[in-house]
């Protein structure tokens, strides 16, 4: 969909292989499937290094002149890096002068990579616009306000037995808590020098003149981290950091926990530059240091910064509220503070299910139905979290979920519509999520795929209809010649607040 429909200019091969064949010297793969059956017209980029993996780690070239002339006659077109004289296809004129690499071919590669730089305008205006300063100002700002909704809404609700939102009138000191409330956490591949607003600074900010704001580290997330040193990682230090931070939130009428993993643990991987994790617990002792805060009884909340989910069965069963916040970015603080003292209601939902253990995985959300259908011998399989969950501090009801056509054909479509009102105390988002089943087809379907959804904001006590259309290509499947069809037969429409909470009704597809 992404090469027929939104007609992407490059794309770049996998480190991984197809039944023993590297990705990066696959002509089936690039050039019959990609460029023949997809209808790609752009170029293909390797992954980096990927060309001389095939030497170094998949052992599928014997030296750089045998991995450079598999993958341009794979389908191949640009080398990632770019050091001419350090890669494969430095090996290029050579192999042409000895007639292993035919000119047509490189000259099929060229013409690629040219075509992508005429589209976007290259040779007319090589060099990027500047701009004033004034311009970047205006730019900073209007990125800024961005990143503020994107956190915003981002944020998603995990539990709250009403502890959240604080109340900053009944607060008079906050203990900001935990590894990640004085960092600024981007992800690995952002490339982001900016400064950022840390959470213990955003909501230092917004407490200014109303309650005292301080922190305590708590938990140091020193993983892969070399630059700590080894008396900081020692048993005796990490009590005294879980212990001066308890000390600390005993004078605090609230604490907010922030806690989860970071760049450090959550990477990728290649040489000499580990990336894979045991299991998907909170890294060191951060159960610990909550358990020790949630003990003194306090309004404690916990916010998760993290890369990837975690299984946090404790926090789940014993956290009187938790968010969890994945990383928010530049404009964390601030929005951390909006949304913990309800200024901005969170709204946000799942895009990942949550495991109870790394037993489950895989696990997702558009399972097969004989998947995860049994018991394990010690313990039942529900999920953590299913996918598209997420609460908010107020209610929504769905009802009156209606289909305008019980029968149609292939080619018809069904309007769907269904009444959702906000019967708490506060407005609020709700992202209302569509999915179908297809009930039997000849190629083995998913429980539920999700084909739609809308955010909309209800006021207290509003009532909005929400309607979605499902026309053909949201009931197509790959059939068994691997051409997108729909087979006649009855069809599920699944719609409510995520994967697991929702109203059905049926339809069939006739001949």
């Amino acid at each position: 969909m992404a090469v027929k429909k939104a007609n992407v200019r490059t794309v770049m091969a996998s480190y991984n292989e197809i039944d023993g064949v590297p990705n990066h010297a696959n002509s089936w793969l690039l050039n019959d499937v990609l460029r023949g059956e997809w209808g790609f017209t752009g170029y293909v980029i390797s992954d980096y290094d990927a060309v001389n993996r095939m030497i170094t780690r998949q052992h599928a070239a014997l030296n750089q002149a045998e991995a450079a002339k598999m993958a341009i006659n794979g389908g191949m077109d640009f080398e990632c890096p770019s050091s001419w004289k350090d890669y494969c296809f430095s090996q290029l004129p050579e192999l042409i002068r000895k007639g292993e690499v035919t000119e047509s071919v490189l000259d099929s590669a060229v013409a690629r990579v040219l075509r992508n730089k005429f589209i976007m305008g290259l040779f007319e205006q090589p060099y990027i616009k500047t701009f004033s300063e004034n311009e970047k100002l205006a730019m900073q700002k209007k990125h800024r306000q961005i990143a503020l909704k994107a956190a915003e809404e981002g944020m998603i609700l995990l539990k709250n037995d009403g502890t959240l939102p604080f109340n900053d009138n009944k607060i008079k000191r906050l203990a900001v808590i935990g590894p990640n409330a004085d960092e600024v956490h981007y992800g690995n591949y952002s490339n982001d020098i900016s400064p950022g607003i840390s959470i213990l600074e955003g909501l230092t900010t917004y407490g200014k003149g109303k309650f005292e704001v301080v922190y305590s580290e708590g938990f140091k997330i020193y993983e892969n981290d070399t630059t700590i040193k080894a008396p900081e990682k020692t048993l005796e230090a990490e009590n005294l950091r879980i212990q001066k931070a308890v000390e600390l939130a005993k004078t605090c009428d609230a604490v907010l926990l922030v806690m989860g993993g970071n760049e450090l643990t959550c990477r990728e991987e290649w040489k000499d530059h580990t990336g894979d994790v045991y299991d998907l617990d909170l890294l060191g002792r951060q159960e610990d240091l909550a358990k020790a805060i949630f003990a003194l009884g306090k309004q404690t909340a916990v916010l998760l910064i993290n890369g990837r989910p975690h299984s946090v069965n404790y926090l789940a069963e014993n956290a009187p509220a938790m968010l969890e916040g994945w990383y928010l970015g530049q404009e964390q603080g601030t929005a951390v503070a909006n949304v913990v003292f309800g200024k901005v209601n969170p709204g946000g939902k799942l895009a990942v299910t949550f495991p109870r253990h790394v037993g489950q995985l895989p696990v997702y959300y558009n399972r097969k139905p004989y998947i995860h259908e049994s018991p394990y011998i010690d313990g039942e399989y529900s999920l953590l979290y299913p996918f598209g969950f997420g609460l908010s501090y107020t209610t929504f009801k769905y009802a009156n979920l209606k289909l305008n056509k019980k029968k149609i054909t292939a080619a018809d479509s069904v309007e769907v519509t269904i009444d959702v009102t906000n019967t708490g105390e506060m407005d609020g988002d709700e992202i209302v999520q569509l999915y179908i089943r297809d009930m039997v087809s000849s190629v083995y379907p998913a429980v539920q795929e999700l084909k739609d959804f809308t955010r909309i904001n209800l006021k207290k006590g509003e009532t909005k209809t929400v309607k979605f259309l499902i026309t053909a290509d949201k009931l197509q499947y790959y059939g068994l010649d691997m051409k997108r069809i729909v087979e006649p037969g009855e069809f599920e429409v699944q719609v409510g607040r995520n994967s697991a909470d929702y109203l059905k009704e049926s339809f069939e597809v006739i001949k």
